[in-house]
């Protein structure tokens, strides 16, 4: 008993002492010296969840709402009919429509998502697929540079707070949590329910980051590309991202900025005429901008 009466003191103290350092000048001072950087960090922490909002919003045909009650005797309750979702990513259908969309994915979503086999579809997802890439590179570059600053200013913090309390050290410096969730990446459900609600299944279709560069290569073997000079043209995949960034020697061609020189340095693929103003996803219309410049840019052209 007397053992567990010095931890808990123990405990007690310590953590009225984090209080205390938390709290301190010497903190507060160490704080302000590192607030251009969080400042940064923050920054870039915001233009990732800017970019996670870059989805396709396609939908299933709208059958319209309604509301299901089943006052059956326990013992004939439909249990499966609670299972019957009905929002705007699923699509309810018969059983064999749902396995042939768990074995054919892509076309199925195409045709009951009402997704128009055509270059501007192509591009609309090429155009996803790029900021989603990017902002699953960002959240491991961010963190990296977190840890990074945290690393630089080690000797100036107590080593017991380093050691066990890091992740409220980084929350106190001013550090914005990131959310490394992909909970952001659009699901597709194809959805059955039995008539006599004692069965049901489903078929999910995450369009991730594999899965979206699989899809942009289904689209363009179906897509004529009537743009293109003899059919051909780039696909904007994770491929050709790293492809372009090696042929700028992973620098920006706008502010000159390089991962090289910069560690931990978000690097962006950019159509120098925009998607919206009829350029095209060919390597001559590609360049390598940080997020910074290619957030400023926008759909502006830049000569």
């Amino acid at each position: 008993m007397e053992f567990l009466l010095v931890i808990l003191a123990a405990f007690v103290a310590y953590q009225i002492y984090v209080m205390v350092y938390f709290k301190s000048e010497k903190f507060n001072t160490l704080k302000r010296s590192v607030e251009a950087y969080t400042a940064n960090c923050n920054d870039l922490n915001h233009h990732i969840q800017e970019l996670k909002n870059a989805y396709v919003d396609i939908n299933s045909y709208d059958y319209g709402k309604s509301t299901l009650q089943d006052n059956s005797n326990y013992n004939f309750k439909r249990t499966e009919w609670n299972k019957n979702i009905k929002n705007r990513y699923v699509h309810n259908c018969s059983a064999t429509v749902c396995k042939n969309a768990n074995d054919q994915p892509f076309k199925y979503l195409c045709k009951y998502f009402d997704i128009k086999v055509t270059e501007a579809s192509l591009s609309s997802f090429e155009a996803v697929l790029n900021d989603f890439d990017a902002a699953e590179q960002g959240k491991v570059l961010l963190k990296q540079e977190h840890d990074s600053i945290v690393e630089n200013i080690k000797n100036s913090i107590p080593a017991m707070i380093y050691r066990f309390n890091k992740e409220k050290l980084k929350r106190k410096l001013g550090f914005e949590q990131i959310d490394f969730s992909t909970l952001y990446f659009p699901v597709y459900t194809f959805q059955y329910v039995s008539a006599g609600g004692n069965s049901s299944a489903k078929c999910d279709i995450t369009l991730d980051i594999d899965n979206l560069n699989r899809f942009v290569g289904y689209l363009s073997t179906l897509v004529k590309f009537k743009k293109s000079v003899a059919g051909q043209r780039a696909l904007m995949t994770s491929a050709l991202r790293e492809k372009i960034k090696i042929r700028d020697h992973y620098a920006c061609q706008s502010c000159g900025i390089s991962a090289y020189d910069t560690k931990h340095l978000l690097l962006e693929i950019d159509h120098m005429i925009p998607l919206s103003k009829g350029g095209e996803t060919t390597e001559s219309n590609l360049q390598t901008l940080c997020w910074k410049c290619n957030r400023t840019k926008g759909a502006k052209i830049i000569a």
